[in-house]
Order: C-alpha cells, then structure tokens, then sequence
C-alpha cells in the first residue's frame, strides 16, 4: 500500500522569462532565488511531508537536488510563458503514485516571507475548514481611471484623507494554500477561501525587474530576523 502524504509544497519553476531573463536562478544576497522558497519549505517540516521543485531547466533542477528536494521535470508544452501555473501543480500530482490532500504553493518570484507565515496561515486554513487560502495585504493607494483625458477616482474622492479609504486588499502572493482535489480541476481558489491578511513589507516583494532584486536586498537586510 502506498503511503499517504498529506501536505506537500510544489514549487514552478520555468527557466525562462521575458522581463527579467533566467529570473529564478538569479542571485539575490549570494543565493539564487529559487533557494530561499526552497530553504522555507525545508523550515516548516513539522507542516509539510515532501517539497516539489517543477521545473524545465537543469541548472534550476540541479540547485533544488542539491537543496535536498524532489524535481518533476516539466514538458516543454507546459512550460511557456502564457501557460498558468495550475497546469503545473496538477503535473506534478499526476506525477505521483500516492494521494495528496493539500498543496502549498510557494513561487519563487516572492523569495521572501515571515518566519511564522505558513505555520500560522495553514493552522487557519485547517482550522476553519477552508479549501483553498491565499495571502492578502492591504492597499493604501488612492486609485484611479483616466476618461477622455481626466484622471477619476476609483476607491476614494479627491480631498479624501488615505486612512479613511475604503479597505481594498491585493493578492500579495506569497504563499497559497489549496486541496489536491482542486488543482485536479484546475483550480487554485475554492468557494471555501481564506484571504489569509499579511502586515509586512515582504509583501510588497515579487521580483520581475532587476529594481525589484535591489529592493529585495534591501528588505533582506532590515528586517532579517522576521
């Protein structure tokens, strides 16, 4: 019989990328990206029964071997730019040959997270018998539309002080939680869906530019501990 594994944490990984090329592989503070989504899986064992790296490209599959993780090697059809990510997460299950109940994703792309943010989002998300969960924080912006030249407000009016705006949250990415049974149907999000709200600046990181590196760096410095 085959063991049952309740919770694993895939990570997609393609190679390429068009703004910012080779982006999971690239250095951030002496590491490439891809290990610290990598380093936080391996920090919440006690959560998580097997991390999954998928990935096209073998520089990226040889850092995650090294790392100590499983790689499931992505097609090529399942690895373009337009292709979503659930595609993904559903080859690496059907990949398997035990059953899994939940996945949590972890995207290189955001390679930083406070320490406790999976313990306490996925004792939440059981807790409340939710079937999916994702990370939200709140936006303080004021925005807007352009029409027929003129800037109008969208979430407040002018003279609106920004601490009296309506509360709009954004999905910050840093981690997802969904049961296996969704991602069969190609899908990430349930009816059943915790918006899991993170205060923290690691939030407002998710690397598509080389500026989007620099401030990683920064934030890695000041708030290390966290």
């Amino acid at each position: 019989m085959n063991k049952f594994k309740k919770t694993i944490v895939i990570i997609p990984a393609r190679g390429g990328s068009q703004r910012l090329p080779k982006k999971n592989i690239r250095y951030l503070a002496k590491k490439p990206l891809i290990e610290y989504s990598i380093a936080y899986a391996l920090f919440n064992m006690d959560i998580v029964d097997e991390v999954y790296v998928s990935t096209d490209n073998e520089k990226i599959k040889n850092i995650s071997l090294q790392l100590g993780v499983k790689v499931i090697d992505r097609p090529e059809h399942l690895s373009g730019d337009n292709e979503p990510t659930v595609t993904a997460l559903k080859h690496v299950l059907q990949s398997l040959n035990h059953k899994i109940e939940n996945v949590i994703l972890l995207q290189p792309t955001n390679p930083l997270r406070p320490k406790d943010l999976l313990k306490d989002c996925f004792q939440a998300f059981e807790n409340g018998n939710y079937d999916s969960a994702m990370t939200v924080s709140r936006n303080h912006q004021k925005f807007g539309i352009i029409e027929d030249g003129k800037f109008v407000p969208y979430n407040y009016e002018f003279g609106q002080r920004s601490q009296d705006l309506e509360p709009l949250y954004f999905e910050n990415g840093l981690l997802y939680i969904t049961k296996s049974s969704l991602i069969l149907e190609e899908k990430i999000m349930g009816d059943k869906n915790l918006p899991f709200i993170v205060d923290h600046p690691f939030a407002n990181i998710d690397i598509d530019t080389k500026e989007d590196l620099l401030m990683a760096e920064f934030y890695l410095s000041k708030y290390l501990n966290d």
